[in-house]
């Protein structure tokens, strides 16, 4: 039974194989596939004729030649020098920076040369001092206080008539004032700047005579004058001297001229 059924299933495959088996019979079954169909010529669709490349009776296809051409790395290349370029503009200012550390003391340098010689230095002098040996009684209008002695008076500044100092060197000055008052009378002077009143000598009426005395500095611009007034008699006002002693002096000297800074 087994093998009566192997049998059937032989002569069934063998039925089922005959349509594939081609009808030409010169055409070796055995070749490849792929060798018949290399020896028969075909168009396609693109008009381009197809044929085997290996075939000894064509020649060898032409394929196209390239040149091997080197390639150069141009940045390794240094051309020459070019010329120098415009300046820019100046950038911006940066911050300041931090205050660095003082440096070493360098070496003491040589000895320089003698410089030419400067111009003279210019001294100015300025300086007075007069006295009064008669007695002097307040009116009823202010009195200029005329000196009658003269111990110093430089370049005639003072003017003795006048009794006035005029300033011809600008500068600072010092001046001073002495009195003697008289008993049971008021004694009442100014010392004067043009016809401004700058200090006082003042004494009230006493049982006895005392000296007085004021100081002061004054800042004069050229031709001021200085000088000492007598007050108005709205009450009894005098200087006592006995025309033999000098009981008043007037002083003033100049401390610094204005040009010397």
């Amino acid at each position: 039974m087994p093998l009566t059924c192997l049998v059937l299933l032989v002569v069934v495959f063998a039925k089922s194989t005959e349509p594939y088996i081609t009808q030409n019979p010169d055409v070796d079954t055995h070749e490849p596939r792929d060798y018949q169909r290399a020896t028969e010529y075909y168009r396609d669709g693109s008009g381009i004729e197809c044929k085997r490349c290996c075939d000894p009776a064509e020649d060898p296809p032409q394929y196209p030649q390239y040149k091997v051409v080197p390639q150069i790395n141009i940045t390794i290349l240094k051309g020459e020098k070019g010329d120098i370029g415009l300046r820019g503009p100046y950038g911006k200012s940066g911050r300041t920076g931090q205050t660095g550390t003082r440096g070493p003391i360098g070496m003491k340098g040589t000895k320089g040369s003698i410089g030419s010689s400067g111009e003279p230095c210019k001294s100015y002098y300025a300086a007075f001092s007069v006295g009064r040996k008669k007695a002097l009684h307040s009116n009823d209008y202010y009195q200029t206080m005329i000196f009658d002695t003269e111990f110093v008076n430089l370049y005639g500044h003072f003017n003795m008539f006048t009794g006035k100092f005029f300033c011809y060197v600008p500068g600072i000055y010092f001046f001073s004032l002495n009195a003697h008052t008289w008993n049971q009378k008021e004694t009442y002077l100014h010392v004067m700047k043009n016809e401004q009143e700058m200090a006082i000598l003042y004494a009230q009426p006493s049982d006895r005579s005392i000296m007085q005395s004021q100081s002061l500095m004054l800042e004069l611009e050229r031709d001021d004058q200085v000088w000492v007034r007598l007050f108005k008699g709205e009450r009894e006002n005098a200087v006592f001297s006995d025309d033999f002693d000098t009981y008043m002096t007037f002083n003033g000297h100049l401390i610094k001229a204005k040009s010397e800074g």
